[in-house]
């Protein structure tokens, strides 16, 4: 069953001088006011399919980049859903990119190399460079089930694919908070210039 429920009803029950009448259910909708004070009334739950899905919005400045050390970033997807059974987490975008010079991005989990030119992103709380968090589940994992896709779980281990589901949840969920981190080496090749990418995330229910 995906909803349960109590169907409105009333029952009455007496004794020689007195009668109680206790009800259970709906018995009204709609709303209500005394002029200070406004009052809705109606479903406890909805009948309809609910996707919540909210980013961080706004621009980075990486700053200057050097061989010396990976410049990271983070950024937080939020998603909730219900009544369906489930979605899939994706990230879209084109790695940086210079003129015609796209940073180079590993197609397998791979490790931060400062000297060597990577752009990648995982879902977990990394300690080589020190960024990053496990999913959260809000209010908590008893009622909220999203993960990360195993190529991206792995702390310490990065990869890029554009549209490549980097988390999921394979249940209606609560909220979900999914913390991205991004990771930029460059080479002594790495051409110099100033480099930028757009990046957008997709969250696709599942019935």
């Amino acid at each position: 069953m995906t909803e349960t429920g109590f169907n409105a009803g009333t029952m009455q029950s007496c004794s020689d001088q007195y009668c109680a009448r206790a009800s259970i259910g709906e018995m009204a909708t709609g709303q209500g006011s005394d002029g200070t004070t406004k009052a809705e009334f109606g479903l406890i739950t909805s009948d309809e399919p609910l996707l919540e899905v909210i980013v961080d919005p706004g621009e980075s400045n990486l700053g200057v980049l050097d061989t010396g050390h990976a410049a990271t970033k983070t950024m937080i997807v939020r998603v909730r859903n219900y009544l369906s059974s489930g979605y899939v987490l994706q990230i879209t975008g084109n790695p940086p990119k210079y003129g015609t010079h796209t940073l180079s991005t590993p197609s397998t989990p791979t490790a931060s190399t400062p000297g060597t030119e990577q752009f990648a992103i995982n879902v977990a709380a990394n300690t080589s460079p020190s960024v990053g968090a496990v999913p959260v589940q809000v209010p908590s994992s008893q009622t909220s089930f999203g993960f990360a896709s195993p190529d991206y779980a792995t702390p310490n281990l990065f990869k890029y694919s554009s549209g490549e589901t980097i988390a999921r949840s394979n249940s209606e969920s609560g909220r979900t908070d999914y913390t991205i981190s991004m990771i930029v080496n460059i080479s002594n090749m790495t051409p110099a210039g100033h480099y930028s990418g757009d990046f957008s995330a997709v969250v696709i229910p599942v019935y």
